[in-house]
């Protein structure tokens, strides 16, 4: 793009078009379509969704609104918009709305162009400057947004109140030729989004005390969660009626989307390298999330934001680095691992009656544990089918009903923590049977995974003391009232009539 013209002659004759800022969005996703570029680039999961959607708005030249609960990516693809843009626009030098150098609104624009004509100058703008947005909160006045009378500027360039170019412009007529963004629309007072009602559908404004419309060219944008149209605020009837789409946003709807967020999201490289994290590992993670987005303890209008799982990987992360510190070895993630990401899922879970009562750390520990089920499943046999437990299983729990035990620390060094799991009769082969790792890390840790999957399934008993994790006999932990080890009715015991013998 030629950007040397510095006066509306000189910009005339470059060949230079002026079009609205909807036209100019629209013919550069219609050459991005066409070269298959990623218009909006590290969003996953909206291929089919949301994105299209989004395009559909843009080339209907619509203001539209993302509805969706927390962490689906509002605000990124809101910021992502700008790229639409080209890269750089004449505007009048000294304007304040960027005016347009063919078509000025605002009355500085106007004389300029009246008093020096093709001599006129203009300076260029870049697309990033012609973005701004704007967090709806209860303090927002009409001022901030759409503008008010300076009485100090009016003094200083001695003028009267009745003097238009005493206007101080607010946000929206800055950004005139550009996009504005209103995150969280609920939250703007009743009052303040009247004064939006012009802007969506005449496409002016107006500002006290003067008698005068200014006709913007500017595409609005607008975010909201879906609770918040009956709870914190609403949007005001007419104002919903003005914005031409509405565009729902959603969580991912698999796992295999959640990991790759996940991955490209978290900060897992520690000193310059990026550790191992089995899949395995990352599966569970997201597995939390879409536990908690059907939990009954936890408020699902409120949503389980996909910043949760990110956090809580880099929690992981950070104990395995933790450890790796202490016992100057390499970083090797851990199933115990799993469990320092506690601190990253409450403060992100809102929790109903039942789950306060529960707690939040009993609740955050609860989901894990499922998830860590669930996941356990996809790789090994459901223990709680008969016959494949008591073929896969039975010699690992007929060792801990001889007394064997297994003390597992979250700061033991790798060469400890390989010697405990390797003490469990059967544990290994049936991880090598039904796995195969490829390396030995890996195999441990599948084995200690199996351990806790074990417990999950009240085949092991579990105690949790000061960063030390031990699995024994469930019979003897609980006085052989749990877990089926005994001769149960089979409506009781899920592992039949046999049992563990």
């Amino acid at each position: 793009m030629d950007i040397s013209p510095k006066t509306i002659g000189e910009l005339r004759k470059s060949g230079w078009v002026s079009r609205s800022v909807k036209d100019e969005i629209r013919m550069n996703m219609t050459r991005m379509i066409k070269q298959k570029e990623n218009i909006f680039e590290g969003i996953k999961g909206y291929d089919k969704t949301v994105i299209p959607q989004i395009q559909h708005a843009l080339l209907s030249r619509h203001d539209f609104i993302l509805l969706g609960l927390r962490g689906q990516a509002k605000s990124r693809i809101i910021r992502m918009l700008p790229r639409l843009l080209d890269e750089y626009i004449p505007v009048l030098e000294g304007s304040e709305i960027m005016d347009d150098p063919f078509h000025p609104i605002s009355r500085y624009g106007k004389e300029l162009v009246n008093k020096h004509g093709d001599d006129s100058p203009v300076r260029w703008v870049h697309r990033d400057d012609r973005y701004a947005e704007k967090l709806a909160t209860p303090d927002t006045s009409v001022a901030d947004l759409i503008g008010d009378i300076d009485p100090i500027k009016a003094a200083t360039e001695k003028r009267t109140l009745a003097d238009e170019l005493v206007i101080n412009y607010g946000i929206i007529p800055k950004m005139n030729r550009g996009i504005f963004a209103i995150n969280e629309l609920p939250d703007l007072q009743p009052r303040i989004q009247v004064a939006l009602l012009n802007i969506m559908q005449e496409r002016d404004i107006q500002i006290r005390g003067f008698n005068i419309r200014i006709p913007l060219d500017v595409l609005m944008v607008f975010s909201a969660n879906p609770e918040d149209y009956t709870n914190r605020g609403n949007i005001i009837t007419p104002l919903k009626d003005r914005i031409d789409s509405q565009i729902i946003t959603h969580y991912p709807k698999s796992i295999d989307i959640g990991v790759e967020i996940t991955s490209q999201e978290a900060w897992i490289k520690r000193n310059g390298k990026e550790p191992v994290i089995p899949h395995f590992i990352r599966e569970i993670v997201e597995q939390v999330a879409f536990e908690a987005r059907k939990s009954e303890y936890i408020d699902q209008k409120s949503g389980v934001s996909a910043r949760m799982t990110i956090t809580a990987m880099e929690q992981i992360v950070s104990s395995a680095e933790r450890r790796s510190i202490e016992n100057d070895e390499p970083l090797r993630i851990r199933v115990c691992d799993l469990y320092y990401m506690i601190p990253a899922l409450t403060g992100k879970l809102e929790l109903v009656y039942e789950g306060e009562q529960e707690g939040a750390v009993s609740v955050a520990k609860l989901l894990t544990g499922k998830a860590l089920n669930t996941v356990f499943k996809k790789y090994f046999p459901d223990p709680q089918r008969k016959k494949q437990t008591n073929e896969m299983y039975r010699e690992i729990v007929q060792w801990f009903s001889k007394g064997g035990q297994v003390e597992l620390s979250d700061a033991m060094t790798e060469a400890e923590y390989r010697e405990q799991l390797s003490k469990v009769s059967g544990l290994q082969e049936l991880v090598k049977k039904t796995i195969k790792p490829a390396t030995q890390e890996e195999a441990f840790l599948f084995m200690d995974f199996v351990l806790d999957a074990m417990h999950q399934n009240s085949m092991l008993g579990r105690e949790d003391a000061d960063g030390t994790i031990s699995y024994s006999d469930m019979v003897g932990s609980m006085l052989g009232s749990l877990g089926g080890f005994q001769d149960d009715d089979e409506e009781d015991n899920p592992y039949g009539e046999e049992g563990y013998r």
